[in-house]
Parts: C-alpha cells; sequence; structure tokens
C-alpha cells in the first residue's frame, strides 16, 4: 500500500489514507450496520493471539511464583491479582471461585489488545510490502478493540455469564419470576418485561460500544498524527514526532484505563446476577 512519504503521482489523499487503515482484512463487504456472515479475520487472528499471550504470561507467573521474596514480575502479577480480587470481593456477593479470574482474564486480555494500538500505523503495510505480500493482505488492521466486533463479543460472553449467575442463584423460575415482577411489583409485568430487556440491552451497549468508542477514536487520532509524517515540510515532521509521542504517553493511560473499566463494569453486573430486586 501507498503512504503518505510515497511518490506524490502515487501517494493517496488524506481520506484514501485513512479509509484503508481502518478496512479489515475479511471474506467479503459487509451489506447493511450488521452482517453475520462477515468475518474480519485480522480481529479473529489479533484476539486469539493477544488472549494466548495473555494466558501464557499467567501461567509463566503462577509456574514461577515462589513462597520466598517475590521476584519483579511475580510482584506485579500478585499486585494485578490482588486488586482484581479486592474488587470482587466488594461487588460480589456469593462464590468468587469463577469470576474473580474471569474478571483478571477480561482486564488482561483487553490492556492487551487496547496495546496495540501503540505499534506505528504504518508497520504492516510497510511489511507486507518488503515481504512481497501485500496483494494477501490488501488491508490489514491490528487493534480488534477498535473493530466493534471485538468489544461487543466480549460483552455478549458477560451477557451470557449474567443470565447462568442470574438462573443459578435464583433458580429458572426465580428469574423468570424477576423478569415479570421486578420492579413495580406483577400487576406492572409487561412494563416490568420491557424495562428488564433494556435493562440487558443497556448493559450489553455500555461494555461493548464505550469501549469500541474509545479504541477507534484513538486510533483514527494516529492517523490523522501519521498523515503530518507525510507533509513536505520540516514543520510537518516535526509536529508528527512530538504529537504522536505525547498521544502515545497519553493512550498509554487510555489503554490501561478502558480494560480497567471494562473489568468494574464486568463485575459490577455479575455482582447484580448475584442479587435479587
Amino acid at each position: 500500500m501507498a503512504t503518505p512519504i510515497d511518490g506524490a503521482a502515487h501517494a493517496p489523499t488524506a481520506s484514501e489514507y485513512i479509509k484503508h487503515h481502518l478496512g479489515h482484512l475479511s471474506n467479503g463487504h459487509q451489506v447493511g450496520p450488521v452482517d453475520f456472515s462477515i468475518i474480519n479475520y485480522d480481529t479473529m487472528f489479533w484476539s486469539i493471539a493477544m488472549g494466548i499471550t495473555g494466558c501464557l504470561v499467567m501461567w509463566s507467573a503462577a509456574r514461577k511464583a515462589t513462597a520466598g521474596v517475590p521476584g519483579r514480575f511475580q510482584a506485579f502479577v500478585e499486585m494485578l491479582f490482588e486488586m482484581v480480587d479486592d474488587q470482587a470481593k466488594s461487588i460480589v456477593h456469593g462464590d468468587r471461585s469463577f469470576i474473580a479470574p474471569a474478571a483478571l482474564t477480561v482486564f488482561v486480555w483487553v490492556a492487551l489488545m487496547n496495546s496495540l494500538d501503540l505499534l506505528p500505523v504504518d508497520m504492516f503495510s510497510w511489511a507486507f510490502a518488503v515481504f512481497g505480500v501485500e496483494h494477501i493482505f490488501p488491508y490489514h488492521r491490528v487493534v480488534p478493540t477498535a473493530d466493534l466486533n471485538g468489544p461487543m463479543g466480549i460483552a455478549l460472553g458477560v451477557l451470557a455469564l449474567m443470565f447462568y449467575y442470574s438462573i443459578k442463584i435464583k433458580g429458572l423460575g426465580g428469574w423468570i419470576h424477576e423478569l415479570f415482577a421486578a420492579p413495580f411489583g406483577i400487576w406492572m409485568a409487561p412494563f416490568n418485561l420491557l424495562l428488564n430487556i433494556i435493562e440487558y440491552a443497556a448493559k450489553l451497549v455500555s461494555l461493548g460500544m464505550r469501549l469500541f468508542g474509545n479504541m477507534f477514536a484513538g486510533e483514527l487520532l494516529f492517523l490523522l498524527i501519521a498523515l503530518l509524517g507525510g507533509s513536505a515540510t520540516i514543520f510537518g515532521f516535526v509536529g508528527h514526532v512530538i504529537a504522536g509521542s505525547i498521544w502515545a504517553i497519553f493512550h498509554i493511560l487510555i489503554v490501561l484505563l478502558q480494560a480497567f473499566i471494562f473489568m468494574m463494569l464486568t463485575l459490577v453486573y455479575l455482582g447484580q446476577a448475584h442479587d435479587s430486586h
């Protein structure tokens, strides 16, 4: 793919450059706002890769754990685990043997996926061109959480856990009764059911859309900053370096903060599934 610093005769416009970088390596073109026949292979690959990486990191920490004075890596993982476990204790009133590890997994997984946004935006385009495979990978989007399918997929998993724990704690009959009787009593059953459906939908959207919106905006800003590097003036190059460095440093906070918020919302929603209205 041509980059902003290629020859002027073949250089894409700013809109073409951004549109190209926002394209996915998929099995077709999406038709309409939702198309379940489309698979974004790049999102799938990097989601699975970061999930395996996170599992390997946690497994390595557990395998190397000692009862004595911990090393830096073990101390960091222990601090991370204690932070998540403390939050789980204060939010979830019940068995946390699965919920706390699940929340830790969500935090590490989302943080790793978000951190891919710190890679140079043209790194893979350049690498594919060097190896002569750009025709095989005409599009390649690295950040899974900047693709709506990624965050909404995780959010659907959390929603499934909400249903599971609601039925497990309250029983199937108790959960169905709550759908129709809470919060205004059984005489308002249709209205209660509508409110509860809206509540579940709002939780799903608050998980997926919030993460997607923040990461998509961050990715778009990186692309705009990268366009400064294509300027033929020294001011454009200096602006690219300064603005890119400042935004990358600030984006580290966003990467971790969005992972923490996603984890906290997961705990809050699973905690609510344990409580009765």
